[in-house]
């Protein structure tokens, strides 16, 4: 009922310690709220101290799309706006305050007049009565506040619009700054989702000491979480003091360089094996490179296992190539050696003279033959300790049994 309505006091009964508290709540919701959803009604339940906001709402303008969205809608009688596209051709009381950059009330009369005088009406219901105040940063109107009244025509007076400007003035200043944190954390957010969906372990490091790691880092190493990493040495990953002295000395050097470094090192996990690792290192001051730096560290065993099968494969090419040219070499003496005997032992005599000689000359001829055979069917590369510490090829050990 109309008796009942919240009326507003006349502006010489305001109290403008009640309006100064208003703007402080509205500085401390930047801060106070986790979202814009949440910041906008504080904005709402602060202005409320001071004027009537039973139908209020935030519109925010994209002038580069010349759309004008609703972030935040409280009306009794439309429901929330989803935008207005072509803002600039469509007819609508906040469009007039904003293209006009002016604060603006408009009456009932006033309101009537305008909706008579288009073919195509209004965006939304008609009210009684109707203050709008544009939302201005740096000489540049970025949206707007509307408070309105279907009911009452005299709820509002200029006193009111005076105060719904000022508050304006603060409340732009606040949503820059509370859509810029909105940003800053989405940022955040995406980029936290990014490092801990690295396929490599990512950690912030202060002066050797680990401040924060990612989800692959725990997982490299063994740990149960990211807890057992906070403000530990980064000595704990690495086998020895010694490792760990030449890791530092290596980065470091390389740090002031260039601002980047990688070093390839044993490191431990936490059940005490050790296996090979690279660490890539940034830091954005070279004057002290390890005040502040991000590390990624990467478990190389499956890359160094494969330089060791391509080393392997390279030293068994370079055996066959060897062991091909030998046999090829040796083939035709050995063959006419051969010959030569078979017609020798042809006299099978004992009392031929060197007929035991002979025979002794044919058998190593045949080992020799079946060596060059070995040579020829090596098919992998093993190595035998040889006196003088040295290791030779293996060639039994090397293919198939002949």
């Amino acid at each position: 009922m109309e008796e009942n309505i919240k009326q507003e006091n006349p502006a010489g009964s305001r109290n403008f310690d009640t309006t100064m508290e208003v703007l402080f709540e509205i500085s401390l919701a930047v801060s106070n709220t986790s979202t814009l959803e949440e910041f906008y009604k504080a904005i709402h339940t602060s202005l409320g101290k001071i004027i009537n906001v039973d139908n209020f709402y935030i519109a925010m303008m994209d002038w580069e799309e010349d759309y004008l969205s609703f972030p935040y809608f409280f009306d009794e009688k439309d429901e929330a706006f989803p935008g207005i596209f072509n803002f600039s051709t469509t007819p609508s009381l906040t469009g007039k305050i904003i293209k006009s950059e002016t604060p603006r009330m408009f009456t009932e009369k006033e309101i009537q007049s305008i909706v008579k005088s288009r073919t195509d009406g209004l965006v939304g219901t008609p009210s009684k009565i109707w203050l709008g105040a544009p939302l201005k940063l740096k000489n540049k109107v970025t949206g707007a506040i509307v408070v309105q009244s279907y009911k009452y025509p005299d709820l509002y007076h200029e006193t009111d619009l005076k105060i719904l400007t000022l508050v304006a003035q603060h409340i732009a200043i606040a949503i820059e700054k509370k859509q810029s944190d909105e940003v800053l954390k989405q940022q955040t957010s995406i980029l936290e989702k990014i490092l801990e969906t690295s396929p490599v372990g990512i950690c912030l490091v202060g002066n050797r000491v680990f401040k924060w790691v990612n989800t692959e880092m725990v997982k490299i190493f063994g740990y149960k979480g990211k807890e057992d990493f906070k403000d530990k040495s980064t000595q704990m990953i690495y086998p020895s003091i010694e490792d760990y002295t030449r890791a530092g000395d290596v980065l470091y050097s390389e740090l002031t360089r260039k601002n980047r470094a990688d070093i390839d090192i044993n490191m431990i996990r936490k059940d005490g094996s050790i296996f090979p690792g690279h660490i890539q290192l940034g830091s954005a001051d070279s004057s002290d490179p390890m005040a502040w730096s991000i590390a990624t560290i990467s478990d190389i065993s499956i890359r160094k296992h494969a330089e060791e099968e391509k080393s392997k494969n390279e030293r068994l090419k370079v055996v066959l190539e060897m062991a091909g040219a030998v046999c090829h070499e040796l083939n035709q003496p050995l063959q006419a050696i051969l010959g030569y005997s078979e017609l020798i032992m042809l006299d099978r005599e004992k009392e031929f003279p060197f007929y035991n000689e002979v025979e002794a000359i044919q058998r190593q001829t045949e080992r020799i033959s079946k060596i060059t055979k070995k040579l020829s069917s090596i098919t992998k590369y093993r190595t035998r300790s040889y006196p003088g510490n040295t290791k030779i090829v293996d060639i039994w050990d090397s293919g198939p049994d002949i």
